[in-house]
């Protein structure tokens, strides 16, 4: 079991950028082609920019064409936690780390193969450590 990281609205504010804070800590999302990563095909893992935890690897990034970083699988099951969004006038599956909490982006159905699932994820919420 993963050990939950929890920080005060305060202490979160003083580690992380207002973007970073926006987005991760109360659920706001970059604008589509705007995001450092949305083209990246730097080699490496994308880690929770909040707790530093891996989320994805390179290796299953790829470009949906929707101007967000897109990935079909994390680095491991255990590593993301999916809860029902009904924000904005639709249900979607807000994705966020099982670590921090922090919102990452949504999960849709009409990725690619092998697992047929789209992990739409928000530049900010990431940081690449590069492979070396």
């Amino acid at each position: 079991m993963t050990t939950k990281i929890e920080k005060t609205d305060s202490e979160w504010q003083s580690c992380l950028s207002a973007d970073e804070y926006a987005v991760t800590r109360c659920g706001g999302t970059e604008r589509a082609f705007s995001g450092r990563y949305w083209n990246t095909k730097t080699p490496g893992v994308y880690h929770c920019v909040c707790c530093h935890e891996p989320l994805f690897s390179s290796e299953t990034k790829y470009d949906s064409g929707s101007g967000w970083p897109s990935f079909w699988a994390p680095v491991s099951p255990q590593a993301l936690s999916v809860r029902t969004d009904s924000s904005h006038g639709m249900v979607r599956d807000e994705v966020v780390c099982a670590k921090c909490d922090a919102h990452l982006g949504h999960v849709f159905p009409d990725g690619p193969q092998p697992t047929g699932l789209r992990y739409c994820m928000n530049s900010a919420a990431l940081e690449l450590k590069e492979k070396t």
